[in-house]
């Protein structure tokens, strides 16, 4: 699975982003997926999954009421809607990708994902 992160972008306090993740190949609807974020000197961290049958996601509490992830299986494609962000909320964001069987739920570990894309620059201006 090859994964094509886009969307990113500069904004202000308080305003939107829609991040997209589009994923190569025809096993889209296998894969579980996942939103990651890295700040500079930090280390990667969660923000939203959801599960391969869409009916399991889970977020970050920081950015729960904000962000919401969503996924299109016609479209082999994953979105982070963003919210009300915060200069917190800048980073690179990663979509992450993981086979799994129907009944699994979303995953916030980063180890479970094998499949990752190349990351998106989120910066939010205060």
């Amino acid at each position: 699975v090859q994964l094509q992160a886009s969307g990113g972008g500069l904004v202000q306090a308080g305003g939107s982003l829609t991040l997209s993740c589009a994923a190569s190949g025809r096993t889209f609807s296998r894969i579980g997926m996942a939103w990651f974020r890295q700040a500079p000197g930090k280390e990667r961290e969660f923000v939203a999954a959801v599960s391969r049958s869409d009916g399991s996601k889970s977020y970050e509490d920081s950015v729960k009421g904000r962000f919401t992830i969503s996924r299109e299986n016609a479209k082999n494609t994953a979105y982070l809607q963003m919210n009300s962000l915060k200069p917190e909320d800048t980073a690179v964001y990663y979509c992450a990708a993981r086979f799994t069987i129907l009944t699994v739920g979303a995953s916030t570990d980063l180890t479970d994902y094998g499949y990752w894309g190349q990351g998106t620059q989120v910066t939010v201006s205060s």
